[in-house]
């Protein structure tokens, strides 16, 4: 008998979670491209991303707090670094700077935010673009998904925190933040100043979400009868929606701008996702062909969240220069105002992104760097990696 200890196995990816991750990103993309109000609806993207991050959050909190909330910070933030170093200088070779009129010691300080983004961080507005290549207020477009980072990185500091509570009071915990967006939404409870609300806004809409993932991880769904979930989940979507469609949902305010809906729709959807979740070590065969595609998506999640808006703005701005084309304008006109030949090329753009910028991701995790981490070579071996 050979008495070498065996080598650890990596850890088995959940791949439905992997499916819902990369789902999730496509609707994004599409969504900001488009502003489609149903897209939200069909798929609560930030609800399920939330989620997710939340249930991996809860499987590394076996580990002493403080090591994993300093793991995620750091796959976190050198992403936001590397985008806040190619924009920002953008910014300031265009003579973005202080205002005196805007107390300019404050810019300075809040510069700080690109590097801990506990606050949104400031960008230029109405900054030109490149003409035939990237449209006018880019540095607005680049800033936009920063929130997402921002309520990520509060979600972390908070998970020891959470956990604690869930595994004392797990519904009270989860329907928490529910409260909260109820009493925003229906003015018992008044925050000072723009940034404060915006962040207690973000946990009120999504931290159901995410304590919700961790009360998966956490067993909370197996201790309840089978037909509880299915029976209440539907209708706190229900009411999510009822609430929108009572209040002016439209394209242009769509859920996004109706907080308390977005809570409980998503809280509602996540609920019914994580329920019916089944456990795929490996694809359906149906999905097989899928693979790469999905692992790429998965391994690149915050490179292609972070960039998508600017590769949406240049792919529609070089775009919208075939109109300049006689032949085309004239016989043509239906393919130029179509979304979908500019979201197959923003597409193209973010895999670019991926390959210049995404390999600060497997930095971030102590890893060789990778230009195309789509699974068909495998991963190099690292020391003592952890999630």
């Amino acid at each position: 008998m050979d008495g070498a200890a065996p080598a650890r196995r990596a850890p088995v990816r959940d791949r439905y979670f992997d499916l819902l991750r990369a789902l999730a990103l496509f609707r994004v993309v599409l969504y900001h491209l488009t502003g489609w109000a149903w897209l939200p609806v069909l798929f609560p993207s930030m609800g399920v991303m939330f989620a997710l991050a939340g249930n991996l959050m809860a499987r590394s909190l076996k580990r002493p707090a403080v090591q994993v909330v300093r793991s995620r910070m750091r796959r976190l933030l050198p992403p936001l670094w590397l985008l806040g170093a190619v924009g920002v200088t953008g910014m300031l070779l265009q003579g973005w700077g202080p205002d005196g009129e805007e107390h300019p010691g404050w810019w300075w300080f809040h510069l700080a935010f690109w590097i801990l983004p506990l606050s949104d961080p400031p960008y230029a507005e109405g900054v030109q673009g490149i003409h035939g290549v990237l449209g006018d207020d880019w540095a607005a477009e680049l800033a936009g998904p920063l929130w997402y980072i921002r309520a990520y990185l509060w979600y972390v500091l908070l998970s020891p925190l959470l956990l604690r509570a869930l595994r004392v009071v797990p519904w009270v915990t989860i329907l928490a933040p529910v409260a909260l967006a109820a009493a925003l939404e229906f003015g018992y409870l008044e925050l000072p100043g723009e940034r404060l609300p915006s962040a207690v806004d973000d946990f009120s809409t999504f931290g159901a979400c995410w304590v919700l993932g961790m009360a998966y991880r956490e067993g909370v769904f197996q201790r309840v009868p089978r037909y509880v979930v299915p029976s209440v989940a539907p209708i706190i979507a229900c009411v999510g929606l009822w609430y929108a469609l009572n209040h002016d949902f439209r394209t242009g305010h769509d859920l996004d701008s109706i907080p308390f809906a977005e809570a409980l729709w998503s809280l509602g959807t996540v609920m019914l996702l994580l329920h019916i979740s089944p456990t795929w070590n490996e694809w359906p065969r149906r999905l097989r062909r899928w693979d790469r595609l999905i692992t790429l998506l998965n391994s690149r999640a915050v490179t292609i969240y972070l960039w998508h808006n600017v590769c949406i703005l240049a792919a529609a701005t070089m775009w919208d220069q075939l109109w300049g084309v006689d032949v085309l304008g004239e016989h043509f006109s239906w393919l130029l105002d179509s979304p979908w030949p500019v979201l197959v090329f923003t597409w193209v753009l973010i895999g670019g992104c991926v390959v210049w910028f995404g390999w600060m991701e497997d930095i971030a995790a102590k890893r060789r760097p990778r230009l195309w981490p789509d699974g068909s070579t495998p991963a190099p071996a690292a020391g003592h990696r952890r999630a």
